[in-house]
């Protein structure tokens, strides 16, 4: 047990080190071609707007790292010293049923983890965020969403709990699987009703307002088979300046959102290309191709976790003295934690795969590529982002290929569509 105990605290720590590094190495990165506008961007980017966004990446990063660090030494506190012995024997000390000792273990813990990033999240909002002009927010607003928040995950977290206590309890052998198919209904539901019920409490939506716009947004998508049944407007400048549009829903209930900041920004055809990249994403099934691979592997994990918690060897692991589901559970989070740290390249990679297939079907499907290459560079100059991502980090954490790379490839889809 020994053995297995120390190979978890090396990943442990080694998933950190190298996030670290790869932290430091990107900025150093940047620091060193920074100051050098790229000659495809010399005409709407300027030297100042790079040493601002160097200055905004900068303070991101060292933020991340003491944010992440502060984390790391409270979770390896809790899991490698007797401190989550004593928690788990002091819940089952309670001698309570099951369902009320599932929601204390777990209230207490998700309750503890909200409030210690209160101070991180204030820091965020109100001084990085406020200093390069992004943050519109007022400390009330925050409270509100803070509170809003903390509920809806409460009850989430309450109801899931619930749940999985149940289903153990009426089928130990096929818990598994029947917990699955109740996590894949409810994020199915979810995706039904969030746009009714839970997106509401944050934000207004309302509709688009520019009737020639929304007609050319509907046929856009309905040239690819959407019948999006609205095209609102959401007032996200009430909270940031950061931009951007979405598609959302399934069934029924599609809806086309775009933020207000990204009406004042983009022309109605740049709209219109970043919206072509979406559709795209729906065109190539990849919504549906990322819904079937996360369940999959949701499946599989909980079936490693079935075989797993017949045993007790991850309370042995950790040297925890009475053994039970909800410490199981816990302690499988945490090794998954580790593990989905070094999976991150390959996650990465499939999605900056599939963006570069939307970004081609965009150019096809609006028969020129100009449109979404001024778009993201609009994009990129206001959101003060990193025009020169260390090819390693972004290897681990880019979802999207850098700008630079984009437009290139962009260049290349429409010179390929021009033939």
């Amino acid at each position: 047990m020994a053995l297995f105990t120390e190979v978890i605290v090396i990943l442990f720590i080694l998933r950190r080190v190298l996030s670290i590094i790869l932290e430091i190495i990107n900025i150093s990165y940047q620091r060193k071609i920074g100051p050098f506008v790229p000659a495809t961007l010399s005409q709407v980017i300027d030297k100042s707007t790079l040493e601002k966004s160097l200055s905004y990446l900068g303070l991101k990063s060292r933020f991340g790292i003491f944010r992440s660090l502060f984390y790391d030494i409270l979770v390896f506190i809790f899991i490698f010293t007797p401190l989550l012995n004593m928690y788990n024997s002091k819940i089952i000390g309670l001698n309570i049923n099951n369902f009320m000792e599932g929601l204390i273990y777990f209230a207490i813990l998700s309750t503890v983890i909200q409030i210690l990033d209160i101070p991180f999240s204030l820091y965020d909002t109100f001084f990085i965020e406020n200093k390069f002009g992004f943050n519109q927010m007022n400390i009330s607003l925050w409270v509100s969403d803070f509170i809003k928040s903390f509920l809806i995950k409460t009850l989430l977290i309450s109801g899931a709990v619930l749940a999985v206590i149940y289903i153990t309890g009426i089928s130990p052998i096929f818990w598994w699987v029947i917990s699955w198919l109740f996590f894949f209904v409810l994020s199915i539901t979810l995706m039904y009703i969030s746009p009714f019920v839970i997106e509401p409490l944050f934000n207004k939506f309302t509709p688009l307002g520019i009737i020639e716009l929304e007609v050319r947004i509907k046929a856009l998508f309905l040239k690819v088979g959407i019948q999006a049944s609205r095209v609102l407007k959401v007032d996200a400048s009430k909270r940031s300046m950061h931009s951007n549009a979405y598609f959302t829903g399934i069934g029924r209930v599609k809806r086309i959102i775009i933020f207000d900041t990204l009406l004042e920004k983009l022309s109605g055809d740049e709209i219109l290309s970043v919206l072509a990249h979406e559709a795209g994403h729906w065109k190539k099934k990849h919504i549906i191709k990322a819904i079937i691979s996360y369940e999959l592997f949701s499946l599989a994990l909980l079936y490693c976790c079935f075989l797993i918690f017949r045993t007790d060897i991850l309370p042995g692991i950790f040297q925890i003295s009475e053994s039970g589901l909800f410490v199981k559970i816990i302690l499988a989070l945490f090794i998954g934690s580790l593990l989905s740290f070094f999976l991150s390249p390959l996650v990465s990679y499939i999605s900056r795969r599939r963006e570069s297939e939307a970004d081609r079907f965009a150019v096809t499907l609006a028969g020129e590529e100009a449109f979404l290459q001024s778009s993201l560079i609009k994009l990129s100059k206001d959101n003060l982002s990193n025009l020169y991502p260390h090819p390693l980090y972004v290897f681990f954490y880019y979802s999207h290929p850098p700008l630079v790379e984009r437009l290139k490839k962009l260049s290349i889809f429409g010179m390929e569509l021009k033939k």
